[in-house]
Formats: C-alpha cells, structure tokens, sequence
C-alpha cells in the first residue's frame, strides 16, 4: 500500500492499470511473476492484490476515485505521505475513522479478528468459503453505497426505477420513468405501481444523504401520502434511520417501508443492478447413487 500511495502523490489521475504496471516495477517482478493467475484463471494475482490495495486506500480516504477505474491521491493521503510511515497495512488504516467504519458494519464484523484467527485452522473448506464469500460481500456493499452517494441525485432516480423493475414493480420502464421522478410535491418523489395492471400505488421517496434520517422526515412523508388516499410508502436513503424513525415507521396503520444505504446496496445485488458476476466456483461431491449398485 505504502509503495501505491507514494505512485500516487504526485496529484494527477490514475488508470488503475497505469498503477499494476509501476508497482509491477517497483517489485522488480518478472512476466511469469506479473502473470501468475488467480485459481479462477480470470485475472493474475498481482493485478488483484493491487486493486485491493486500491480498495483499502479509497476507504481510509487515502485515495479518491475520479471516474471508474480512475484514482488520485487525497489530501489525507498527502499527510499521512509526510508524516512518513515506515508501511502501511490494514492494521495502520485503523488509525482512520472511515476505515474503522468500514470494516466493522452496524451488524455483524465481518472480517475475522487476529483473536479469532486460530480458530480459522478449525473450519472446514465449506466454512473457509463461505467466510470469504461474506467479506467481499460485505466489501462490495460499502463500495456500492460510496458510488452511490458519489453520484449526481438524478442517477439515485435511475437507480430506483432499475430496482423496482427487478423487483417485480411498475410494469414496464416507460411506465416507471413517468412515475418516479413526476411527482415532486407534497413531499413525495413519485409513484410506482405495484402490479403490472396498475391495480394499487406505491409511493416512493430516495434521499442521496450523508446524514441519518429521524422521525420528521418519516413524519412528513406519510403525511404527504394522505392527500392521495395512500396505504403504502416506500422511504429510500443512503444513510439510515434513527431508532425513533424505524419504531414510528412499524407502528403506524400506514405501510411504510424504509430502506437504508445498506438494504439498498444488498437488493442491488441481489437483483444485479449496478453490480456483474466476477467468479463462479463449483463446489461438487460424490454422487453417491452413481456408485449404488441395482
């Protein structure tokens, strides 16, 4: 990391493949080194550890993306150059607010602790995958919910109407762009039908905030629903709510869902929008009615 930041202060943009070759420089590797591949055989190892590292800079707020694929050195990245570290590792990033965040969620820690580390030796090859499967899964959700939060409120618009038509809602894309976004009185951003026929509406509001959202806000968007006779309300942030906001929202006779920057991000990809497969690993066993005799 620490030979990636120092690439980067010289202040300018950066392709990330401009990068995987000066570190390749830096490490004095050889092409069999360079291009060693992953197991998966879709990308060498190197190129991957250095996106990573691009990964884990971007979160402590060393480096900034620019435009996809693109970084450049942040401020903070610049003071911690000057302050002369001797390395930097994952262990050092936790010295940064952001980072710390980033690695533990609201919910569960999903990286494994070092003091939990021994226990690795006791998990089976399933129990190994599995816990690697949740830490990308984990990584690609705060990355999601960054790109989200960097991106103009328009394309959080788009982002909806792209979900909501995974998911089941308004009918055709025609249909939703008119809905979602039409609206923009009383509170509300717009409305969405919840079948095809167009039998029953669903009324959305998106808030691109950096803040949490509290009880006023829920407050103030049911009560733009009673104008319109609506039972149903969907509140969608990439922050979170209050405690007080979720308990309002549950305890009221209006259905009123609310989706937090994380929620968000784990119907993206469970939906695929935003987001591609990048691997897929079989995991096969005996056939044990192959070897049955009749």
């Amino acid at each position: 990391m620490l030979p990636l930041l120092q690439f980067a202060r010289d202040g300018k943009e950066h392709p990330i493949y401009e990068a995987i070759d000066a570190m390749s420089r830096v490490f004095n590797l050889t092409d069999p080194e360079k291009n060693q591949p992953l197991p998966s055989r879709k990308e060498p190892v190197f190129d991957n550890r250095v996106r990573w590292a691009t990964f884990h800079l971007r979160k402590a707020g060393l480096l900034e993306t620019t435009v996809r694929g693109r970084f450049r050195i942040a401020d903070k990245g610049l003071e911690t150059l000057r302050s002369q570290p001797p390395e930097i590792d994952m262990k050092y990033l936790e010295r940064f607010p952001e980072y710390t965040k980033f690695r533990v969620s609201k919910k569960e820690e999903v990286e494994v602790s070092k003091d939990k580390q021994t226990g690795i030796l006791s998990l089976t090859p399933e129990e190994l995958i599995e816990t690697g499967y949740q830490s990308i899964e984990h990584n690609l959700v705060q990355e999601l919910i960054t790109r989200i939060r960097d991106t103009p409120p328009k394309f959080l618009e788009r982002l909806v109407i792209d979900l909501l038509l995974r998911m089941g809602y308004g009918g055709s894309r025609v249909d939703a762009g008119k809905a979602i976004g039409r609206t923009h009185d009383g509170g509300l951003d717009g409305v969405i039908h919840q079948d095809q026929l167009g039998l029953e509406a669903v009324y959305v509001q998106a808030k691109r905030w950096d803040n949490t959202i509290g009880r006023p806000e829920i407050q103030k968007f049911v009560g733009a629903l009673q104008p319109h006779n609506a039972t149903k309300g969907v509140f969608i942030t990439t922050s979170g709510f209050t405690q007080d906001a979720i308990d309002y929202a549950s305890s009221i006779h209006t259905k009123i869902i609310l989706i937090d920057g994380e929620k968000l991000a784990r119907l993206m990809i469970e939906h695929n929008v935003g987001v591609s497969t990048a691997q897929v690993y079989e995991v096969k066993k005996i056939d044990t009615d192959y070897f049955t005799e009749e």
